[in-house]
């Protein structure tokens, strides 16, 4: 189990970790995502020992380990260079941490191959790096790392210079992996599609700090603030300025400059009147098939994706995205009506902190 407490990191005068509390149970994969400069990989290197921490604990298991040196951590890291050695076989590659230790070369081959096993590189243990695929490379980089036998993994980015290809492929292998070896895995990426189909926990960073952590599908229904609901999911969540009155009891009165008028609950939070911002999901836009809808807007893109279509509308200035079951008939320059789920709105005040959940979840 991994436990950060309060930890800081500052480069001069400038703090790019701001007290971070996070805690990873032993066995989960557990994804760092946030934008780029957020500080995910920063975090990942302190946690390897390859920066130091100024301020803070660092728990491994019960003890703390701030001053623990890297080759002490018991910790196997995978970067998103491969960093293979050009002149060694795969199985060399592999091996290379047993021979340094001096294990019996007979040893060091019944691991290897053990390990090429699972990473079904059993047939490329004679071959060069040169004479790999990117993919294979990666899985050459991660049986480096597993052959450790490390209670703990930790990925910084590592199918980033894969195709899209072959990013779906090593997903799918290592929540594979990670389900064989049953160890920790700490995973960063930017890519949130990655944290929301491989993770157990997302830890969503956002300019040093968490924003939110927590089980994907949690984040995704019930985000703490706008920058998680917009982060998370693909394509994003719609975030509309809205006027907010409440006509009545328990109503909130939705209106935007552009004629979108809503009547929301007030979901167990009182909503107050002024400046808000409404968030909605593309699934949660339906069009109207009687004109009858909560607004009007004209149509700037379609795209068709065969099972889905995503439909673009509004304008440049505030673009909303409709995600329509199959295909559709309507084509750019288009008007169409929509009406939305109000279960399913959220409400974010000027500071992007949370007002309405959703009730739909």
């Amino acid at each position: 189990m991994i436990n950060l407490r309060n930890v800081r990191k500052f480069y001069g005068a400038l703090e790019v970790i701001k007290g971070v509390d996070i805690i990873v149970e032993d066995g989960e994969f557990a994804v760092f995502v946030g934008p780029s400069g957020c500080g995910k990989s920063t975090l990942l290197r302190m946690i390897a020992g390859l920066e130091g921490i100024d301020d803070g604990d660092l728990i491994l298991n019960g003890k703390r380990i701030n001053d623990v040196p890297p080759d002490k951590r018991g910790i196997a890291m995978v970067f998103q260079s491969y960093a293979l050695y050009p002149h060694m076989t795969v199985a060399e590659n592999i091996g290379f941490s047993l021979s340094l230790k001096k294990v019996p070369e007979a040893e060091i081959r019944r691991q290897v191959e053990a390990v090429a096993e699972i990473l079904q590189l059993t047939d490329y243990l004679d071959r060069r790096p040169a004479a790999l695929s990117g993919g294979q490379r990666q899985r050459v980089a991660i049986g480096r790392a597993i052959i450790k036998k490390p209670s703990l993994i930790l990925f910084d980015e590592p199918l980033s210079n894969l195709d899209s290809a072959l990013r779906v492929q090593m997903r799918a292998e290592l929540q594979r992996l990670h389900r064989e070896l049953k160890a920790t895995v700490v995973y960063v990426t930017h890519d949130q599609v990655e944290a929301m189909t491989m993770a157990d926990r997302i830890v969503v960073l956002n300019k040093g700090v968490v924003a939110q952590q927590g089980a994907p599908m949690t984040l995704y229904h019930q985000p703490d603030n706008e920058f998680v609901a917009t982060f998370i999911g693909s394509p994003k969540m719609n975030t509309i300025p809205v006027i907010i009155t409440r006509p009545s009891a328990g109503k909130a009165h939705a209106q935007s400059p552009f004629g979108l008028s809503l009547d929301l609950p007030d979901a167990g939070a009182v909503v107050p009147q002024g400046e808000a911002t409404l968030g909605i999901r593309p699934e949660h836009l339906k069009i109207a098939t009687d004109g009858q809808g909560d607004f009007s807007a004209e149509v700037i893109i379609v795209e068709r994706l065969g099972v889905e279509t995503y439909m673009t509308v509004g304008s440049q200035e505030q673009p909303i995205v409709v995600r329509a079951e199959g295909d559709i008939a309507l084509r750019p320059g288009d008007r169409v009506s929509l009406t939305a789920d109000t279960t399913a709105c959220h409400l974010f005040d000027s500071t992007g902190r949370l007002i309405r959940p959703a009730q739909a979840s």
